[in-house]
């Protein structure tokens, strides 16, 4: 049998849909609540495990979305070849790598 990537997928899938379902809306209520709070986000962002803690939830988030959107363009009867597979999870890779440099070059 010919192995497969799939359960990698699956799995950021998976865990990026937990996140953005019980984490997500409190981190954002959170740091979105009003100006006060950008001083809050900024030290989270300037300890270790906030920046670990932003990064994780940041991606999960861009995974979930490569997946759902890679699945949902197949159902509007798009044929998933290489070109989309890229297109959506070349994106989210994309932008985790971002997502990581500007969370190091925040600086501690």
């Amino acid at each position: 049998m010919k192995r497969s990537n799939a359960p990698i997928y699956w799995s950021l899938f998976g865990a990026g849909g937990v996140i953005s379902a019980l984490i997500g809306p409190g981190v954002v209520a959170a740091l979105m609540m009003d100006k006060v709070h950008y001083s809050g986000a900024l030290a989270l962002s300037h300890n270790f495990v906030g920046k670990l803690f932003l990064f994780v939830v940041a991606s999960l988030f861009l995974w979930h979305a490569a997946h759902r959107i890679f699945h949902t363009i197949h159902d509007f009867g798009v044929k998933p070849g290489v070109g989309s597979w890229l297109l959506c999870y070349g994106v989210a890779l994309g932008a985790t790598i971002v997502a990581a440099s500007a969370l190091l070059r925040i600086g501690f």
